[in-house]
């Protein structure tokens, strides 16, 4: 399901050698508090999903990092800037917020492997929390095959 509203996102990495159009979803932000986000981001990964139609300009320097057996992640080549996590099963992209020029008025709405988090970081506000084996058992409800 796409975006309601039909907005397209336009955001780019840190030095702009990779831009990136994407249509969101839904309209709201999601937080992973799991080891693998905060290894890859230094924190939890707060972002956008967006459709698998995700174009990007830049190619040459995208590059792609298989990081489960149903997941790669991507970044520039040139800055290092996180550009996605990809869930290969539908081809989706979760596409960190702070990559776009303008989110809308999106609030962060879920947040999953909360049996993750450290203690020295929280977020404000009320909102359904998971841990890791409720999002999984969730995604194997939806039919996805995973571990």
């Amino acid at each position: 399901m796409s975006d309601p509203k039909g907005e397209t996102l336009h955001g780019h990495c840190l030095c702009g050698a990779v831009t990136i159009e994407a249509r969101p979803n839904n309209e709201h932000l999601d937080a992973c508090h799991c080891d693998m986000c905060r290894r890859w981001g230094g924190i939890a990964y707060v972002g956008v999903n967006c459709a698998a139609d995700t174009r990007f300009g830049g190619e040459e320097h995208l590059r792609r990092y298989r990081s489960s057996d149903w997941a790669e992640r991507g970044f520039c080549g040139q800055c290092g800037s996180h550009l996605f996590y990809r869930f290969l099963p539908t081809g989706s992209y979760g596409m960190p917020a702070g990559l776009f020029d303008e989110i809308g008025g999106r609030v962060l709405a879920e947040e999953i492997f909360i049996d993750e988090k450290p203690d020295y970081y929280a977020f404000a506000g009320e909102r359904p929390r998971k841990t890791g084996a409720q999002a999984i058992a969730e995604a194997k409800a939806a039919g996805f095959d995973l571990p």
